[in-house]
């Protein structure tokens, strides 16, 4: 099972990433690679320092198990819980790879200020404004349940830590600053990455709620 999940966590890492880098460069001449956000000990650059290590732990955690360097927490170890743990890495990766298809040319890593990419509220974000890192963190869990060891379970925390950074303070500030209205409208009925859950307040009613507190 250690072998199944490192060929599929790699496999998926490789499509995700590099399989949609070379489509990006591709079809509009970047490969949509922006880099570290912030300054180097901001927590804007500390998601992308943390993002990359989840990756990086992703596939050591099961190559690792397959050595025997590491071994299994018994706590979670079992036959079923790893077979649907890998099926999670399977349905993660592919819930990723289809919703950068539906972000079209707008698909980025990274932020930059300098540009403004079509704000994309159609297909999977209709439901949620976030849904591959929803997809990711489905895939990262699934390899922890999968391969059961501390590396495995370290890497999905720092990857649950660094999409909550990357979201709250680089992300959704930078896409109100370059869309406005527009994307608060959207954030308001759709959620961060659970369909209802992590809405922002509407415009309208901040306005409205700030006048009561005023009067």
């Amino acid at each position: 099972m250690d072998a199944l999940a490192l060929t599929a966590y790699s496999l998926g890492v490789a499509v995700a990433f590099g399989g949609r880098s070379w489509l990006q460069r591709r079809r509009t001449g970047s490969a949509g690679f922006n880099g570290f956000s912030g300054a180097p000990w901001s927590l804007e650059r500390a998601a992308g320092v943390l993002f990359a290590a989840a990756v990086v732990a992703g596939l050591l955690a099961p190559a690792l198990a397959v050595t025997g360097v590491l071994g299994t927490l018994a706590l979670l170890d079992g036959t079923g819980t790893r077979v649907a743990g890998l099926g999670l890495v399977l349905a993660g990766f592919t819930g990723t790879v289809a919703s950068q298809a539906a972000m079209g040319n707008s698909w980025r890593i990274g932020v930059d200020e300098a540009e403004r990419t079509d704000l994309v509220t159609s297909g999977l974000f209709a439901r949620v404004r976030n849904p591959i890192f929803t997809a990711m963190l489905t895939a990262q869990a699934g390899l922890a349940l999968a391969v059961p060891n501390a590396l495995s379970l370290a890497a999905l925390a720092a990857l649950l830590l660094a999409v909550q950074v990357q979201v709250r303070r680089v992300e959704e500030p930078y896409l109100l600053r370059t869309h406005g209205g527009a994307y608060r409208a959207y954030a308001a009925r759709t959620g961060r990455f659970l369909p209802g859950l992590g809405r922002l307040r509407a415009a309208g009613r901040e306005a409205a709620h700030a006048g009561t507190t005023a009067g």
